[in-house]
Parts: structure tokens; C-alpha cells; sequence
């Protein structure tokens, strides 16, 4: 058994009911299992999957972990060589497992790895959380190839070729499991979102590579535990995104992009207010001032970071701002 396909669930039976017969269909018994870990869910989500899929494995944890920590359990608890981080929301294609298990392979420098995520109800569509791989600007604004911003492209094949990017999604992440572990997983102080990221911000660091794999192909329903719209996202987006700065850039670039941040990211919380979204204009700023609250909980971990950063620059970070590029110019693909 080489991989372990692991979904994070908290109160999702109903995703397991739809997509775990799917992904059960999808690999091979002797190469892959499957394995559920719960985040102490309250509706009947474990009695559904051990009166249908008895051949699904249970982790079974006393609180909810987040999705962060939750992950960092289930994969300390695995022992084969990959793992495969599951949104609950993804359905699967036939032969999905093999392309990225073949690279992996293939590949020994490369950590990480992500399919071609497309939308779950408009499949010609590339899907936000991680499209054909993710990407990272010079100031630490993510997005993807097939998305930049809210813009999402059409798949016309213009991302069908292998590429090494900057991160890997989340929400179908291809992982190395000592790789995983040896650079410390996802950081737990995020609970949840960008922690991928974050993760894969580590591995660039340390001269290892992450890469997308568009033969594999899944969809992803999107927002399936948090709405895209959900002020709840927006806070953890805007305050992870910082402390993964603060975790991993050198003091001389990390300077001068806070201070670019501390207007864009106050010029965003303009724009919801004029847009008359007051709550989540109110969770970008909640999301700075806890940042600033909150940052010496990563003093030390930024510490270990820049200590084996390697030397010459992090490969694969687009050197212009895509948010001038897209508000300004237009630009709408890479």
C-alpha cells in the first residue's frame, strides 16, 4: 500500500454519501486506502460510513482540529509513502491517482503535487482553490494558473503540460509523507486556510519543488464547509497570508511588503465597505490587528525558517503585483 487518501471531515455526511463511493471506484485496492478522519463531527457521518464502506478506515478525534491540525494527526497516524490531502467536496475521475503518483515517481525532488482542479457544476471551468497550480506574487497575493483573483478561466487545454509551480492546493494535495512531516506540516496556529501555502512556501525554501499534474483531473465543489463569501474566509485569508509572511520572507523583503500591505490591505477593507459589505470590510481590519496581536507566537518558527532558507531567492514567485496587474491592466490569465 503506497498511498493513504485521506479526507478531513466535520459534519459531512452528505459529501461522503456523494463522492466516497466515486473515489472508491476510482483506485486500486492495493495501491491506495482510504481513510476518514473525523473532527468530532455531530451529525451520524460515522455511522454512515461504517454501515456503507466498511472498507474505509476511521480516525476518529475527540475535538474538531481545524483543518490544519486535523491533517498534521491523520498523516502522523499513516505510514505509507504519499499521501493525498482530500477536500470531502472533490469528486474524482477515473485514474486520477496514477498521473501523480507516476510523477511523484518520477520526480524525487518534488514534495508536493496537485491534479487539474475544475469546477463541480460549470466543468469547463478552471476552480479558484488551486486550478492548474498555484502561484505566488512579489507581494505575497496567491493565485493560479486558470485564476487570477475572482477571475476563473475556461480549460481550452492551455494548462494540459506539467509544470513546477509555486504551491499545491489543499483541497487535493499530492504530499510526500516524510517530506510532509520533516518539514513540519501545516502550522496549526492557522487552523485553517493558506495553510498549504505556507507548507509549500517551506519546501520552496529548502530547494524542493511542488508541481502541477494536469493529466489527473477532479472537481471541486468550492466552499463546501465555508462559503467563498463567508466573512469568516475572508478574516483567515487576510491574517494567514500575513503570518505566512512573517514566517518565511527575509527581513529586507519583508519590510517593504508589509508596508505595501498595510495600504492595500486597508484599501480592500474600502472596497467592501463601498461595496456595503460592512462585515467583511470589519474582518479585514480584525484580521490585521490580531496579526499584530498575534505574531509572537511565530517569532521563533520565522527563525527556524530563515535559517535554512536557501540563499539565492525562492524560485516560482511572479515578480509583479497581480492585483495592479489585473485592477489596472486587465490581466486576467498568465
Amino acid at each position: 500500500m503506497r498511498v493513504a487518501i485521506i479526507i478531513l471531515n466535520y459534519n459531512g455526511k452528505h459529501f461522503l454519501e456523494k463522492y466516497i463511493p466515486i473515489l472508491s471506484k476510482s483506485i486500486s485496492k492495493e495501491t491506495a486506502k482510504i481513510i476518514v478522519a473525523d473532527n468530532a463531527s455531530t451529525d451520524d457521518s460515522l455511522e454512515y460510513l461504517r454501515s456503507h464502506h466498511s472498507d474505509v478506515e476511521i480516525f476518529e478525534f475527540d475535538r474538531n482540529y481545524g483543518f490544519a491540525e486535523g491533517y498534521n494527526i491523520a498523516i502522523k497516524r499513516t505510514n505509507t509513502e504519499y499521501v493525498l490531502l482530500l477536500n470531502s467536496d472533490v469528486e474524482v475521475t477515473p485514474g486520477f491517482l496514477e498521473p501523480l503518483v507516476d510523477y511523484m515517481d518520477a520526480n524525487p525532488k518534488v514534495a508536493a503535487c496537485q491534479p487539474k482542479i475544475l469546477q463541480m457544476d460549470n466543468r469547463e471551468y478552471f476552480e479558484k482553490a488551486g486550478a492548474a497550480g498555484g502561484m505566488i506574487d512579489v507581494l505575497g497575493y496567491p493565485f493560479c494558473r486558470g485564476r487570477i483573483m475572482d477571475h476563473t478561466e475556461k480549460d481550452n487545454g492551455q494548462y494540459d503540460n506539467n509544470a513546477i509551480v509555486f504551491w499545491a492546493s489543499g483541497a487535493c494535495m499530492f504530499v510526500r509523507r516524510d517530506d510532509f512531516i520533516d518539514y513540519g506540516g501545516f502550522d496549526a496556529d492557522f487552523f485553517a486556510h493558506q495553510e498549504e501555502i505556507d507548507l509549500c512556501f517551506r519546501f520552496n525554501a529548502r530547494d524542493r519543488q511542488v508541481a502541477a499534474v494536469p493529466k489527473s483531473v477532479v472537481y471541486h465543489l468550492g466552499g463546501g464547509t465555508l462559503n467563498y463569501n463567508d466573512p469568516k474566509k475572508t478574516y483567515l485569508n487576510f491574517r494567514n497570508n500575513l503570518f505566512l509572511l512573517y514566517k518565511n520572507l527575509h527581513t529586507r523583503h519583508l519590510i517593504p511588503v508589509l508596508i505595501a500591505r498595510f495600504f492595500l490591505d486597508y484599501l480592500a477593507a474600502l472596497v467592501f465597505l463601498l461595496k456595503g459589505d460592512f462585515r467583511c470590510a470589519g474582518m479585514v481590519i480584525k484580521a490585521r490587528f490580531d496579526y499584530l496581536r498575534m505574531k509572537s507566537k511565530f517569532k521563533e518558527k520565522r527563525r527556524q525558517n530563515l535559517e535554512v532558507s536557501i540563499a539565492n531567492g525562492i524560485p516560482c514567485v511572479h515578480k509583479g503585483s497581480i492585483v495592479f496587474e489585473f485592477y489596472l491592466f486587465r490581466r486576467h490569465s498568465l
